[in-house]
């Protein structure tokens, strides 16, 4: 053989290798916590503490993970290996907790963190870190601040937006509002009450006659519901998570007091609220949903809850399935899943942002015209709402699905 075509064959053989090899790499880049065959995604979750109510939104995503992997084999043939630590709702040990996810785990992404205190603890750190704080599980309206913090998105309805829905339905509703609200001292529960005063507008300090705040270390909100009954209300806006809102339901029906009752959609729920408060001493609340009522025996022949209370019944079995909370679980798993599916081989933290950034997604358990619907500079993924009453068994519809846009 000629040796000068020798070395050109040779040449041409390395050179087809090193192509061969790029093409390998553009199609599979991975960001911490990424292998082959798995994906490491973060978690904190009330599993204790004031809030541990919450603690079966994280069960249910464990749940739902647990599912994918062995039905599918994961996403894109990638396991999801979920570690979720218990923060017990207090800002110091989401710090802590968070800290061991990012830097000793090694996750890829932190996924679903519950809670605006605690969320907000780590906020700063997360986008110094550039480390994705995904569909963050809290309503605040700063999680869609994509100039300011582009690796943080929240997921549910901000609570301005529900709080802007709420003070609608009351104009709309209400003659001669006289409006007492509770609210949880922090950011979740002040964005709820700017939502309102946005709408109310001028009449704003005319329609409100009392303002009552809560810390979540206080044993009860006892106290606070009195001054708000005394103040001659006839709504009470409760905002509050799920064992303070229990009380205050609890203590308005025993002091014998009938305003307009208004529960924030954080504790819209028969299995975690209004059982412990109650069945008869909850009938009335008005509340906002954007996903399907597990309790509504109308929509118990739809595929879409028997595709639900089948995974419940395999695969969360010990699950509240007249909570809110699980279906909610199940559904945010599902937005996870489908970035990543999205994603592919790309699995970088870069790319899982902007494919977070890039959804139109419709779930079966949402509420028909609910979409999931995100951009480049829209970190708001759902921004419609319905109003519904509960009335001792089930909620039912009070009007349609609305927003504020």
């Amino acid at each position: 053989m000629n040796t000068g075509r020798k070395i050109a064959i040779t040449f041409a053989a390395v050179a087809a290798m090193g192509m061969a090899a790029t093409t390998a790499m553009a199609e599979k880049m991975y960001g911490p916590g990424v292998t082959d065959t798995s994906i490491k995604i973060g978690n904190t979750m009330p599993y204790s503490g004031p809030a541990a109510a919450y603690s079966q939104i994280g069960k249910s995503i464990n749940a739902y993970f647990n599912k994918i992997n062995k039905e599918n084999g994961g996403v894109n043939g990638r396991k999801i290996e979920f570690i979720s630590l218990d923060d017990g709702y207090s800002p110091p040990k989401t710090k802590e907790q968070t800290r061991k996810l990012v830097e000793q785990d090694e996750v890829l992404l932190v996924f679903q963190g519950l809670g605006t205190p605690t969320q907000s603890a780590v906020h700063a750190y997360m986008n110094q870190k550039k480390v994705p704080q995904l569909f963050v599980a809290t309503g605040a309206t700063k999680w869609g601040d994509p100039e300011n913090y582009p690796w943080t998105m929240g997921w549910q309805p901000s609570y301005q937006t529900e709080g802007q829905l709420f003070g609608t339905y009351v104009l709309k509703n209400v003659k001669d509002p006289k409006i007492a609200i509770l609210y949880q001292n922090d950011d979740y529960g002040k964005d709820y009450v700017k939502g309102m005063k946005d709408v109310l507008g001028d009449k704003a300090s005319e329609l409100i006659v009392a303002e009552e705040s809560y810390e979540v270390t206080d044993p009860t909100i006892n106290s606070q519901i009195i001054k708000l009954k005394d103040s001659g209300a006839n709504v009470f806006f409760n905002v509050a998570t799920p064992k303070f809102a229990a009380q205050a339901i609890k203590k308005i029906y025993e002091l014998n007091w009938k305003p307009v009752h208004l529960n924030n959609s954080v504790s819209n729920s028969v299995g975690a609220v209004y059982k412990p408060a109650g069945l008869e001493e909850s009938k009335g609340i008005i509340s906002l949903q954007y996903f399907q009522d597990v309790t509504d025996p109308s929509i118990y022949d739809t595929e879409p809850y028997k595709k639900w209370k089948k995974f419940m019944e395999e695969y969360y079995p010990d699950g509240d399935q007249s909570s809110s909370f699980t279906a909610y679980g199940y559904l945010v798993a599902q937005t996870m899943e489908q970035v990543l599916k999205q994603a592919g081989d790309n699995l970088t933290r870069e790319n899982v942002m902007k494919e977070a950034a890039n959804l139109d997604l419709e779930l079966d358990m949402m509420l028909p015209g609910v979409k999931i619907q995100t951009g480049p500079d829209d970190y708001f993924p759902i921004e419609a709402m319905m109003p519904i009453a509960f009335d001792g068994e089930k909620f039912v519809p009070v009007g349609e699905v609305v927003s504020v846009n």
